[in-house]
């Protein structure tokens, strides 16, 4: 049945007149400000220059850390690092994170909008007892049916801005998420780069250990020869055999390091251990840092660290939350409605007499509740108190990070000059050892004790080799480098994408300028 001409004038004269002063409370609460602080991102001490300033190896020029591994020439190291980049697990969940968190932001974006919109039908058949004190069948109907439909809708008008710090809490929330992806990407680089030296390093340590052995095992022969002339004693043999041996028990044990360090780079990488090898299998030297490096000002720290950043937005989050909480101390002022449609038959379901409504304005005042929220604000202002001293931590802690980083790239360098020198006199030392004992100038103890410090330093010394690249690794990590080569790159990879739209409608919310942080205030 169609609705009259006349119940529908003034269905409409009844539906304009709470909708006109709803129109009103919106355009009078439109202009008001959100409670709360104002954030501002705190100020922290910075230096003013590296303590290592004065070293001629560290420049203070503008830093490209982008691709900081670039400095080592080592195209292996590139195609690793590129690998890790694309594959690697941890980064990719990171990523995903970040997806998250746009959608998170477009739950609370919703929040400005009526939050209650709600579609209802439903049917149901009665019974009435007839033996109840207040029903008469004579005059009522004990049984019947009951169709009805309707629409209702729920609007919290956000007259303090609690919804709209959650919506600034939800941006700073995303900015967060990105960071801390940077963050992760700078130590995946560094990481990998370290075990990438690593694996040269015990290559070297490996080939060193052979050689002694070499040598060695070439004392122990000369020495049985001497035995069984009767030149010497058995002492002299069993000296030289149990230092052979030991250093050939070495040898198991740096094999083992360097599959341990080959299985942690294939997972890096994203893969099962063993699938690099193909990789790595050709040994090559230890890549070697430049003769200069390029450290920048401490200023520069701040902008390029992501944990700094991550730090600093987690705490735009929660000065948000204090705004939120605050709210709650002022009356919450609504408009609410209903509109349906409700009959005992279904033919008469759609007609102008099966039509009710109702709406209005309504408030909510927490008055007699004023301990517990402002507890609430308390405890949300003393967890920004706390993130504001971890901030500060956060930044001198990078600060150190770079100092130690700096100090033992310079000194393990200037160690390694130093070894280098014993190494050479070393290997001098063990010749006219050998010499000096073949004309009997000296006893075979003397031969053992340079032959083993021979051993011992050609060791240090490639340990050193190793340390020296891994010491600027790692102050390139603490310079926050590596996490640049993500600009202009999805944060989620392909296969991952189509696998999370195929199972969820996503829209477009994973399309990476959806995923970048929002620039509207």
């Amino acid at each position: 049945m169609c609705i009259s001409s006349h119940r529908k004038k003034r269905l409409k004269i009844l539906l304009i007149i709470p909708l006109a002063a709803s129109g009103l409370l919106l355009f009078i609460f439109s202009g008001c400000v959100s409670v709360g602080p104002s954030y501002v991102e705190p100020d922290v001490p910075e230096a003013g220059a590296w303590q290592e300033k004065d070293d001629r190896t560290i420049s203070q020029e503008q830093a490209e850390l982008g691709e900081w591994w670039l400095v080592f020439q080592d195209p292996v190291l590139n195609q690793l690092i590129d690998a890790a980049y694309r594959q690697n697990l941890t980064l990719q969940a990171a990523g995903v994170r970040i997806a998250e968190a746009r959608a998170e932001l477009g739950i609370v974006k919703g929040s400005l909008w009526p939050q209650q919109q709600r579609l209802d039908a439903i049917y149901k058949y009665s019974n009435l007892s007839e033996n109840a004190s207040n029903v008469d069948p004579s005059v009522i109907d004990t049984s019947y049916s009951e169709w009805g439909l309707g629409f209702d809708v729920g609007w919290e008008l956000d007259v303090w801005g609690k919804y709209r710090s959650a919506i600034e809490s939800g941006k700073a929330n995303l900015e967060a998420s990105i960071a801390n992806y940077d963050d992760i990407l700078v130590i995946l680089t560094a990481e990998v780069a370290r075990a990438y030296v690593l694996i040269r390093t015990l290559e070297g340590r490996i080939e060193v250990a052979h050689q002694n052995v070499q040598i060695q095992a070439r004392s122990l022969q000369i020495t049985e020869a001497q035995f069984e002339g009767g030149i010497v004693t058995d002492l002299d043999v069993q000296q030289a055999r149990s230092l052979l041996k030991g250093t050939e028990a070495l040898v198991p044990q740096l094999e083992a390091a360097y599959a341990r360090t080959k299985n942690g780079l294939a997972i890096l990488l994203g893969v099962m251990p063993g699938t690099i090898d193909h990789m790595v299998s050709q040994p090559k030297p230890i890549p070697t840092a430049p003769s200069q490096v390029a450290a920048g000002i401490p200023a520069e720290l701040m902008r390029r660290r992501p944990d700094i950043r991550f730090a600093e937005r987690q705490l735009a989050v929660q000065s948000a939350r204090i705004g939120i909480a605050q709210s709650e101390l002022y009356p919450q002022f609504a408009l609410f409605g209903s509109i349906g449609l409700r009959s005992q038959d279904l033919g008469d379901l759609f007609s102008g007499d099966s039509i009710e409504f109702f709406t209005g304005p309504a408030l909510r005042w927490n008055v007699l509740n004023y301990g517990r929220i402002r507890n609430k604000v308390r405890v949300q202002d003393a967890r920004f108190q706390a993130l504001v001293l971890e901030y500060e931590n956060t930044v001198l802690s990078a600060h150190r990070e770079v100092e130690d980083a700096m100090v033992s790239f310079l000194k393990t360098r200037e160690r390694e000059g130093y070894l280098s020198e014993s190494v050479k006199s070393s290997l001098r030392a063990v010749d006219l050892s050998m010499l000096q004992y073949s004309e009997g100038l000296v006893d075979f103890q003397r031969v053992l004790d340079t032959q083993r410090f021979l051993a011992e330093q050609q060791d240090a010394y490639v340990s050193a080799n190793g340390l020296v690249a891994i010491s600027l690794v790692t102050m390139y990590k603490a310079l926050g480098g590596g996490w640049e080569i993500r600009q202009g790159n999805d944060f989620i990879a392909e296969d991952v994408r189509l696998e999370m739209s195929e199972r969820t409608k996503w829209g477009n919310l994973l399309e990476q300028e959806e995923l970048e942080p929002p620039t509207e205030n």
